[in-house]
Order: C-alpha cells, then structure tokens, then sequence
C-alpha cells in the first residue's frame, strides 16, 4: 500500500518559499495588469511560483548535482518560450517586449527564492517593477502594434 510522509517542517518551509515568490511577484504583475498588457495578476506569480517550484524539487531530489544545474537552464529556457508568446510583430513595430521580459525577471524571482537568496528576488522584484512602472515617459519611440492588418 502506498503511504504518505509529510515532513509538517518541510511542508512549512516550502509554502513560505512559495508564498514569498508569490507575493514578490505581486508588483509586476499588477502593473502588467492596470496596464492592460495581457499577462497580469494570473500569469506572472504562475511563473514565479511555477519556477520556484521546479527548482525546490531540482534541489531535493539532485542535491547541487549536474542535473540540478539543468533544471535551472531549463527554467530559463521555458521563460524565453513564455516570453516569446507574448510579443507581437508587425509593420508598426514589436508589442510585448516589456512584458516578455517581466516574465523572464519573475523566472528569476522565483529561482532566487528557492535558493534562499532573498535579497537578489526583492532587487528583481523592486527593480523589475520600478522600470515597468515609471520608464514609459522616457521611452524615445513608443510604436505600439495595431491587431488590424493595413
């Protein structure tokens, strides 16, 4: 018969990990969200979580091994694959490159977090939202992509 071992500590350690990634996310993702750019308050602490997630598992199970170094390069190549989704092209110019790359940082988040370095995920977190928040104005050439074919 198949038995459960839940470590009560483990399982506490590990919600407060992703709870953290969670909530680091948060800024992003509601700036991505009032400015209506398509990925918001689902899909950025999704990824965070998703991402802190894989490599808390990649941890436990590979313990600093080679493999474990692959999860991260996979984490990273998955954010390229998301992030690419969500930029359009056309005539005019590119559409969600910010986005794309707010969802790369909150990748980075949530890695960060599940090696314990809290200091790099609230920088990305900070930082991340800061640039998303205020360097619009700043911007020399603001295209934007019509969806309607000229």
């Amino acid at each position: 018969m198949f038995e459960f071992d839940i470590s009560m500590p483990l399982l506490t350690y590990h919600a407060a990990q992703l709870g953290i990634a969670f909530v680091l996310s948060l800024p992003i993702a509601l700036n991505r969200e009032f400015q209506d750019n398509g990925a918001g308050l689902r899909t950025f602490p999704l990824v965070t979580i998703a991402s802190c997630a894989f490599m808390l598992v990649g941890m436990d199970v590979y313990k600093g091994s080679d493999a474990e170094a692959r999860i991260m390069y996979g984490i990273i190549t998955g954010m390229g694959f998301i992030g690419g989704g969500a930029i359009f092209k056309n005539k005019q110019g590119a559409r969600g490159t910010a986005t794309a790359a707010g969802l790369w940082n909150t990748g980075a988040i949530g890695i960060s977090v599940a090696y314990g370095r809290y200091e790099i995920a609230i920088i990305l977190s900070v930082v991340g939202f800061l640039i998303l928040q205020f360097a619009s104005p700043f911007k020399t050439d603001n295209k934007t992509c019509d969806t309607d074919p000229e």
